[in-house]
């Protein structure tokens, strides 16, 4: 059984929540502020998915994220209402894999959790895989079908867009892909900031998976057009 955790400074909007995820067979729990989220996430090892509102008392969702990066990369998808564009961007660049807006539509709402879910539990997979689904470019190594990825040999922690966007560039070694290509065919849709939202993970894997971030010697920027993987590092 799946857990999720809502976070949201509403009573009625947890109340509502609960009943789609608790219809889908899902366990729920909850927090009514960034502070509480961070707590339950650091003491309940079982949550699967996050469900966060960005705007709360004490801690609000943003920075709520940006704490729970530091330890976990499990899917965290923000609520937000429909006149917080700032903040979708913010919060995806921080970390959010993806958001919902207020009101909610009960279909897409459990379609995205859906999707996000399937991403985590597939790199969380420990099963073997064959050298088909081995992609090794230099140091770095991606196994497609347990969904790890090493450096040099030692394992790195990847979150689900993370591991995607690279696993875009490793298959499309040396071509040069713009912020709105990477965008649309990681996240399957478009959206106003693409470029900075990618630049951010960008950034995120560099800092993960070069030695020298500021010098990267695999994820090269190509200026004025986007990002490459290069092949022959």
């Amino acid at each position: 059984m799946n857990t999720i955790l809502i976070c949201d400074d509403e009573p009625d909007i947890i109340s509502a929540l609960k009943i789609y995820l608790e219809s889908e067979g899902m366990n729920v729990v909850s927090a009514s502020n960034g502070k509480e989220a961070v707590e339950v996430m650091r003491s309940n090892p079982d949550v699967q998915l996050i469900l966060m509102d960005v705007m709360m008392p004490e801690m609000d969702g943003i920075a709520a994220m940006a704490e729970i990066r530091k330890f976990s990369n499990v899917p965290i998808v923000m609520l937000t209402a429909k006149s917080e564009d700032a903040d979708k961007v913010m919060g995806l660049t921080i970390g959010a894999d993806d958001y919902v807006t207020k009101p909610f539509n009960p279909v897409e709402l459990m379609a995205r959790v859906k999707s996000q879910l399937r991403r985590y539990t597939m790199l969380g997979s420990q099963d073997k895989a064959d050298d088909s689904s081995l992609i090794r470019i230099g140091g770095i190594e991606m196994n497609d079908k347990s969904k790890e990825v090493s450096l040099d040999g030692n394992p790195v922690s990847l979150t689900p867009l993370e591991y995607d966007i690279l696993k875009l560039l490793m298959t499309h070694a040396g071509e040069v892909l713009s912020p709105k290509d990477i965008y649309e065919k990681v996240w399957n849709e478009t959206v106003l900031g693409a470029e900075s939202t990618v630049a951010v993970h960008i950034r995120h894997l560099r800092e993960k998976l070069e030695y020298d971030s500021a010098n990267p010697r695999y994820l090269k920027a190509v200026w004025g057009h986007g990002y490459k993987m290069d092949g022959e590092a």
